[in-house]
């Protein structure tokens, strides 16, 4: 599109690359900028809930080829979300009847950013971090790179997720809030022998199962429609306390070998229902990390220019609820779509992108985070 906005993009995660699927596809000229050095050097997580929201903000950010990989490589359908206590005892369901095929339930987070970069090999540059940037006098926005060099375009959307640094320079104010709990991430590839030990009701969808002495468990699979390459099938587990409960300190915590914090989490439940300790020990050793839970305080909307925010950047939220890839997605399929519809200054897009970004993202960390109150306390939560 001749004379069209140049539009540079902080990070490569799902809501920057959905973002850039969408303007490409429209014709706008799009750089995104990854610190990561390749593809595949990034432990965020394993398995993603998509709801109606993501599903909706896919269709209309991705082109036809784009979208055909996301749903042939994304997992077979789920349809339960269940509690249990650490006895195995169930204490409440909720029953997703009647999702159609072409729906997405849930996703696999790599196999899922590989699709969404389908055609962006020349747009996508990896081992390049924005630190920040600096509005010319032209008025358009020049980035800076760690590793050396700079960019220059119209607009800037921070899509770099919870360290953003474009968030840093643009609301130094802003407060990303730690919760005071950490999770352990792993999964249990699906095979023949580990496939049986798998509950019924697990199989199904996602599964929380707590005691009550501060510890939770998640536990959800990923059975691929389309297997891509060598990634087998696994079951997502994932292990939830406070720093307290796990006698750890965050540096000791964040020190641990794979193998050191999958035996952290197969001793934490020791005492639990043997089927649920059968999957956490057959388990990878090798696929646990930690992570910090946090939230992002409600910032107050700020004039409109040639920089914004997106996801995790600019409202961090909690896992618990499954929304926080949903609401990213959202927001690529708005800022797009006010950025494609024209005939208006670039700024006028941007207000109106802000004015239905704001409240609906932080609206969703406020739920997320009274969800987590309720599965764990959360000291402070509302």
């Amino acid at each position: 599109m001749p004379g069209s906005p140049r539009i540079l993009i902080a990070g490569g995660g799902i809501g920057g690359l959905a973002l850039a699927q969408a303007a490409r596809h429209g014709g706008l000229d799009v750089a995104v900028y990854e610190r990561d050095p390749t593809p595949d050097t990034r432990n965020q997580g394993y398995r993603l809930h998509i709801d109606a929201d993501g599903n909706a903000a896919l269709r209309a950010c991705l082109p036809a080829r784009a979208l055909d990989r996301v749903r042939r490589t994304s997992a077979v359908n789920g349809d339960l979300v269940a509690a249990y206590t650490h006895r195995l005892e169930r204490t409440a369901a909720q029953v997703f009847p009647g999702i159609a095929g072409d729906e997405i339930t849930h996703v696999d987070r790599d196999t899922f950013r590989r699709a969404l970069r389908t055609g962006l090999d020349d747009v996508v540059h990896f081992g390049r971090t924005v630190t920040g940037y600096r509005v010319t006098s032209a008025g358009r926005v020049r980035v800076e790179f760690a590793e050396g060099g700079s960019d220059e375009g119209d607009l800037l959307v921070g899509a770099d997720g919870v360290g953003s640094a474009v968030r840093r320079q643009l609301l130094p104010h802003a407060v990303v809030r730690d919760l005071g709990l950490r999770c352990l991430y792993g999964r249990m590839p699906l095979d023949a022998t580990t496939g049986p030990e798998v509950p019924a009701d697990f199989d199904r969808g996602f599964c929380w199962v707590a005691d009550d002495t501060g510890y939770g468990a998640g536990f959800a699979p990923v059975r691929f429609r389309s297997r891509p390459g060598d990634t087998p099938d696994y079951l997502m587990t994932t292990l939830v306390a406070t720093p307290a409960r796990l006698g750890r300190t965050d540096q000791d915590l964040f020190g641990m070998t794979s193998e050191a914090l999958w035996q952290l989490a197969v001793t934490a439940t020791a005492d639990w229902h043997p089927t649920v300790r059968r999957l956490l020990a057959h388990a990878d050793p090798g696929s646990f990390f930690p992570i910090v839970i946090r939230a992002a305080e409600r910032v107050a909307a700020w004039p409109a220019g040639p920089v914004t925010l997106l996801g995790d950047a600019v409202h961090t939220m909690p896992p618990t609820g499954g929304v926080g890839a949903n609401t990213a997605l959202q927001d690529a399929a708005t800022l797009s779509g006010e950025l494609l519809r024209g005939g208006r200054p670039l700024t006028e897009a941007v207000a109106a992108y802000q004015a239905v970004m704001l409240p609906r993202g932080f609206d969703t960390v406020e739920r997320s985070v009274r969800m987590a109150r309720q599965l764990l306390a959360v000291p402070g939560a509302p």
